[in-house]
């Protein structure tokens, strides 16, 4: 693991606010040359420290104001299953976030729709319809008070 200094953590934590921030910008910001800061960048990214950039759209203003997580208990359970599931589960665009857990379900997605009925499509004729899906758990997100950050 690479060991990070103040300067490392402080642009981090300065691209995770945005990321979209000049190596120009982000140096004047933390007392580097734009051409040391572009070489920390650089570093981080070649690492893998940093693993991407990416858009943070507002769902509700594109038209997706429903977002439900689901649990999702397999009916069989084995390396055949978890892999047909996951490579099922992954080719449903309404499907965000697909997270393999541990605890009551081996399941946890995140499901963006339109509205609720566009919901029950998707649960009903893409869900529903995966291989080896056994108990399915739905709760409706009301409101998302933190926003993921820093860590």
């Amino acid at each position: 693991m690479m060991e990070l200094d103040e300067i490392d953590r402080s642009l981090l934590r300065a691209l995770a606010e945005d990321a979209t921030q000049s190596a120009g910008a982000l140096g004047r910001r933390l007392g580097l040359s734009q051409p040391a800061t572009w070489r920390r960048i650089k570093r981080l990214q070649e690492v893998g420290i940093i693993a991407g950039r990416r858009l943070d759209l507002d769902k509700e203003k594109l038209g997706f104001g429903v977002t439900v997580f689901l649990g999702i208990k397999l009916a069989t359970k084995g390396l055949v299953s978890l892999e047909a599931f996951e490579r099922a589960v992954t080719a449903i665009p309404e499907v965000q976030t697909v997270e393999h857990v541990l605890g009551m379900y081996d399941y946890r997605l995140r499901v963006t729709a339109r509205d609720i009925a566009d919901f029950e499509r998707v649960l009903r004729r893409r869900v529903m319809t995966l291989p080896g899906v056994g108990n399915v758990d739905a709760n409706v997100l009301l409101s998302e008070e933190r926003r993921p950050g820093p860590l």
